[in-house]
């Protein structure tokens, strides 16, 4: 890997992983601003914002902005998350400067029509209906929820139907001018670039930008509980997830690894004794998500409404086993995995920005392929034991969708975790 960085004059950093084999390549902005920032009143203005980003600006419309990184064969996309927001694009490398420019002016300058506005809060309440209408994605809003309850990192992403509808256009102008800051953004390129030339490219576009406070952002406070909804379908989405880690603990790598023994693959104990050994599900996985302040360790799976009753105190089982008998080819296997997804995501170019700049956001610096994947290696059998049982003590939260009635009591499911 080839990385340079250069910080500007107001913060800004600028991130550069060159590919010198290709001819295409990825740039974004990443912003240090999520759904985790927004105040009550302003739930899903984070996302809301996102969209509104590629409405319109004082030099172009919302079709010219489409229609100029179309027109180079190019693809502009963005996403919002719980704690930051991303804009990207890629195309092919002599466009890099077109895709620099149109990310810039839509950070910088967008007007936030009022036209546009009302259409976009529309096609919100589409997107907000749609995750309703997928149970196995919808469900791990309410354990989020259930987890977290009363705070921003709990909620929805995407806001709410009645709050998208009422979020006065003014507040765009008020989260972005908070939030989008010279020191809490990153400008990344990844592919066939050169670092001066993107340092050139912001110095030209991004120097406009402030460099602004920091905004505080609540602490996650992990309660516990369950969210059961009886709604008509024809499996039991199941999803219960235990206090996690953070990016920074020190058993961060045994917690991916403990995930991945736990249901990362076919081979993993979920797959092999509730689907392959039993029956009793097509679809479940474990997952170590991690937050700045807290995590979630858990699991979700699919099920018959005559198969929950069985499938749970599987589950259960399962992740109160791991803290005692995890066993060495188990663990070199998941240690495999993980290490073989570090380095076939430096393939990409797309791969590389997006991890360049949660690197920097989350760390302050990139993290050398070198040093991942040495401690992915350090990860022994024991200290997948130790941080299992550092997680299997805590009171879980629990989101069940679907005809539930089979699905044993919280006491009992939290009973079943403690055996």
């Amino acid at each position: 890997m080839t990385v340079e960085i250069t910080t500007l004059d107001n913060g800004l950093r600028v991130i550069t992983d060159a590919m010198g084999h290709l001819q295409s390549a990825s740039v974004g902005l990443w912003v240090d601003a999520g759904a985790r920032h927004e105040s009550e009143e302003m739930h899903g203005i984070a996302h809301l914002l996102e969209h509104m980003a590629f409405k319109g600006t004082k030099r172009r419309g919302a079709k010219a902005i489409a229609e100029e990184i179309e027109a180079v064969g190019g693809h502009l996309n963005a996403y919002t998350g719980r704690e930051h927001t991303a804009y990207y694009a890629r195309l092919l490398k002599e466009d890099v400067p077109l895709a620099v420019d149109i990310l810039a002016d839509i950070l910088q300058h967008s007007v936030f029509d009022p036209k546009e506005l009302e259409r976009e809060r529309q096609v919100v309440i589409q997107e907000i209906g749609q995750a309703f209408d997928t149970p196995d994605d919808i469900v791990f809003d309410h354990l989020q929820e259930t987890a977290f309850p009363g705070q921003a990192v709990g909620r929805p992403i995407l806001g709410t139907t009645a709050g998208i509808q009422a979020m006065p256009r003014e507040n765009l102008s008020r989260f972005m001018a908070s939030n989008y800051h010279g020191p809490r953004m990153v400008l990344v390129a990844a592919g066939g670039v050169r670092h001066d030339e993107i340092v050139a490219l912001a110095e030209t576009h991004l120097s406009g930008l402030q460099r602004g406070g920091n905004p505080a952002m609540s602490p996650a406070r992990f309660a516990g509980g369950e969210y059961r909804e009886d709604r008509e379908l024809e499996q039991v989405h199941f999803t219960m997830a235990l206090p996690g880690l953070t990016y920074e603990d020190e058993d961060f790598y045994a917690y991916q690894v403990a995930a991945t023994v736990l249901g990362g693959g076919m081979s993993s104990r979920l797959f092999q004794e509730v689907r392959e050994e039993r029956g009793l599900c097509y679809s479940v996985f474990a997952f170590a998500s991690s937050f700045v302040d807290d995590g979630l360790f858990g699991v979700y799976a699919g099920t018959g409404p005559e198969e929950v009753s069985e499938l749970v105190p599987v589950l259960c089982t399962e992740i109160a086993r791991l803290g005692h008998d995890a066993e060495e080819r188990e663990v070199a296997r998941a240690r495999a995995q993980l290490k073989a997804g570090i380095l076939m995501s430096l393939e990409s170019s797309g791969a590389r920005a997006e991890q360049l700049a949660r690197q920097m956001l989350i760390h302050g610096r990139p993290l050398p392929v070198e040093e991942l994947v040495a401690k992915v290696e350090a990860v022994d059998v024991e200290a997948v034991r130790r941080v299992a049982r550092r997680l299997a003590g805590g009171t879980p939260a629990i989101a069940a969708l679907g005809p539930i009635d089979g699905l044993a009591s919280y006491d009992e499911i939290r009973a079943s975790l403690a055996a």
